[in-house]
């Protein structure tokens, strides 16, 4: 239980507590002793077990149990599933048998489940309140709410699953099975006498042997002249010699080559990497012009040294690399003579005349026209993948939002607004931009943030410390935000050198928690069509007489409401804009069709809630 680990004593918790089902009576201290330690486990299976233990043996604990569920209440929205049913069974179990402190704990811990998103906990807690608070009329089954509860359960039985199965090998597919199958061997017997020891030595593996023999025998393995030499016996290489008898500069380097074969077998291999240099040598002074080699290679060909150098000096030539020297002479020449040469070597000239073809095709198509090419498949030069078409926002937001008044922050007032700018922390962000204005007549001295409190999936990249805030002065600072495509609120503490200490909260609106999308009316029809059935919303709505009558007021109120793209579109009465979820990455699709003064708002999405929200975000927007 004082292991460091924490999964080791979580999972000596739950074992104890099995333990304890056996004979429980006789160890009160462990359980007390687990109930304090519930505060500091934080696995939640054995955070489950302790809780099941104190509701079990309630009894036995009469003062730390409710104080266990005054605590466990607190925390009841930040737990999980499986501990928030045990709180449940604790708080009703305590309901039973000591009403007087903890009723009141429990209805309020009914409350908060009645409202929980896990519709398991919502159905324990509907069938609890039943039993134990049954209200006036009461029901037949509240009568006996104390047997049902607290009546003595089992003790677990521990034993192995593979019991019964000795017979067979550990791990065996008999010993699986607990059947023997084809091809199963018995283990052997104990033998009454003891074998010879030296079955037990280690022999030195055979492979080692060989390859020990095979260093003595050919040298080192990076040697290739002797692997390949050694493969031709003697008869072919003096039959090789006889068939290139015509030249007298090739015979002499077959002679040079069965001459020096016979000594690189013969020396050692230090003093093949000797000659190797020294060939190296010899044969870089050897290649300033082509006539002095093969004027050496006649006059040489007398001795078996010379001949020995002229064969690596020729052998290196042909590997030096000549080629690059070719595309030089090619580029220099060709454009004179070849224009289709040009063309390839220059391939991004000819696309100087594709712009020129398309901006006449564009210039009666709506705004965002230009953005079709960039789609999936709107033209064949696009090689962008999906993910990647998102672009800057068109329309910033100038609404701002009321983070903290001056009267609670001490002469200190914030307000705040979505800018709709890429967060540079991380693109999953959404950028914030904090306007601060000290009304006070003197300055405030560090302002910061202090804990904060997120939802899980949520992140937060905090904005920079403001060191002094000088009076009637203001100053504006970024932040970036996480939400996790949820509307849920971050909060966190906002401080300052001995004047304030606030808990904000910030909430985005559905529309900026979503970021413009490229896309072609093609692909967006095909997006579309994937997102039917349960990810459609619709609604309508009265078109306002300010938008009815100007064509960019209403892309505008658009724009207000969600941060995305108009697709173009080749109905004028229809509006299509996409867009994708700032952290998930999901698409939103929003259309809009226009009925002389009543417009028809259709979102897909794979978040069903925003695209709930944002139907009535954009119904409201046109209808003001």
């Amino acid at each position: 239980m004082s292991n460091r680990d924490e999964s080791i004593v979580a999972e000596s918790v739950v074992v104890i507590k099995k333990l304890l089902q056996i004979q429980a009576s006789e160890h009160k201290d462990i359980i007390v002793h687990m109930a304090k330690m519930v505060d500091k486990i934080t696995v939640p299976m054995a955070r489950a077990s302790i809780l099941w233990l104190i509701g079990e043996y309630s009894d036995r604990v009469p003062k730390i149990a409710p104080d266990v569920l005054r605590k466990r209440a607190k925390e009841f929205i930040e737990e999980e599933d499986i501990v928030k049913l045990q709180i449940l069974n604790l708080s009703a179990k305590l309901c039973i048998t000591n009403s007087k402190q903890t009723k009141l704990l429990c209805q309020y811990v009914f409350n908060l489940a009645k409202y929980d998103q896990n519709y398991d906990i919502r159905d324990r807690a509907r069938f609890l309140r039943q039993l134990i608070l049954p209200g006036e009329k009461g029901g037949a089954l509240a009568k006996h709410a104390k047997k049902i509860f607290l009546s003595t359960k089992p003790a677990p039985v521990l034993e192995s699953q593979f019991k019964d199965r000795d017979q067979y090998q550990l791990g065996t597919l008999s010993h699986m099975l607990n059947k023997r199958a084809m091809g199963y061997r018995d283990l052997p017997t104990w033998p009454e006498v003891a074998p010879d020891p030296t079955v037990r030595n280690v022999e030195e593996e055979k492979w080692l042997e060989t390859l020990k023999v095979h260093k003595t025998k050919y040298g080192k393995p990076g040697t290739k002249k002797t692997k390949e030499k050694s493969f031709y016996s003697d008869d072919e290489e003096s039959s090789e010699e006889e068939g290139e008898s015509d030249g007298g500069s090739s015979t002499g380097e077959d002679s040079s080559e069965e001459s020096s074969e016979e000594e690189s077998e013969s020396t050692s291999g230090d003093e093949e990497n000797v000659d190797k240099k020294k060939n190296k040598k010899e044969s870089e002074s050897e290649e300033g012009s082509e006539s002095e080699k093969e004027e050496s290679s006649t006059e040489e060909s007398t001795s078996d040294e010379d001949d020995s150098e002229e064969e690596s000096s020729d052998e290196e030539i042909p590997i030096k690399p000549q080629k690059p020297k070719q595309p030089e002479n090619s580029i220099t020449e060709t454009p004179k003579k070849d224009s289709n040469v040009l063309l390839d070597l220059f391939g991004d000239i000819p696309e100087s005349d594709t712009p020129v073809q398309t901006a006449s095709k564009d210039v009666l198509v709506p705004v965002a026209a230009a953005v079709g090419a960039m789609s999936l498949e709107g033209s064949p030069n696009s090689k962008t993948p999906l993910k990647q078409n998102v672009t800057r926002a068109i329309f910033t937001p100038t609404k701002t939002h009321e983070l903290l008044n001056r009267i609670k922050g001490g002469g200190l007032s914030i307000s705040y607004k979505f800018s709709r700018t890429m967060s540079i922390f991380s693109t999953k962000m959404v950028n914030i931009e904090l306007t601060f204005t000290n009304t006070s007549d003197k300055p405030i001295i560090k302002i910061r943030t202090g804990s904060q409190k997120l939802q899980p999936g949520m992140a937060m990249h905090e904005f920079p410390e403001i060191s002094v805030l000088d009076a009637h002065m203001s100053t504006c600072v970024s932040m970036a935000v996480d939400f996790a495509d949820t509307t849920q609120p971050a909060m966190f503490e906002l401080l300052s050198e001995g004047r304030m200490k606030q808990t904000v909260s910030i909430s985005a609106p559905v529309g900026e928690l979503l970021k413009p999308l490229t896309l072609s009316e093609n692909d967006f029809d095909i997006q579309q069509g994937k997102l039917k059935g349960m990810n459609e919303n619709s609604g309508s709505c009265e078109i306002s007489d300010a938008v009815e009558s100007s064509l960019d007021e209403f892309v505008n109120r658009v724009y207000q409401a969600a941060n995305a793209l108009q697709v173009p579109s080749l109905d004028k009465n229809v509006y299509k804009f996409a867009s994708k979820t700032m952290s998930g990455e999901h698409i939103c699709l929003v259309l809009v069709k226009c009925d002389q003064n009543k417009a028809n708002i259709t979102v897909n999405c794979e978040k069903m809630v925003i695209g709930q929200m944002l139907v009535k975000d954009i119904k409201q927007t046109l209808s003001k």
